[in-house]
């Protein structure tokens, strides 16, 4: 895996592009001089965590055979800034939002192991934050 960060000249604005093309563009927030222009890197690793779980979830249903019609995964954080400088998330949270005919159990079974077992950016948050999600259906 490989990423490539270049600063873009202009204040904190940066774009990160991966080995297939694929492109995001990154700023610090505006407390720091950001522009506005791009996600933190602290929002990157929430983006990555719903993004992550969001896959998982979608794979695991479409093996299920359920009727998955649509996903949204709200991320919200309590970040907390430590004496030694740096921000820590000490709380995440996924509110997943599915459509579809779905099966209630096969949708929280597709969360748990998404969360607990296969997601692996929540495996790497989990060391420092406790990860918590709830969902609902609409048909």
């Amino acid at each position: 895996m490989n990423i490539t960060v270049n600063w873009l000249q202009k204040d904190f604005h940066m774009e990160a592009a991966n080995e297939e093309g694929g492109k995001i563009r990154i700023d610090g927030n505006t407390q720091v001089g950001g522009l506005e222009g791009g996600i933190s890197p602290m929002q990157l690793l929430l983006a990555g965590i719903g993004g992550c779980s969001a896959i998982d979830v979608i794979s695991i249903l479409e093996k299920q055979k359920q009727e998955l019609t649509n996903l949204t995964v709200e991320v919200n954080a309590d970040k907390v800034k430590l004496k030694e400088g740096y921000s820590e998330f000490k709380k995440i949270h996924l509110q997943f939002k599915l459509s579809g005919d779905l099966d209630t159990k096969k949708v929280e079974r597709a969360l748990n192991l998404s969360i607990t077992k296969y997601c692996s950016v929540s495996k790497a948050l989990e060391k420092g934050s406790e990860i918590s999600y709830d969902y609902t259906i609409e048909k």
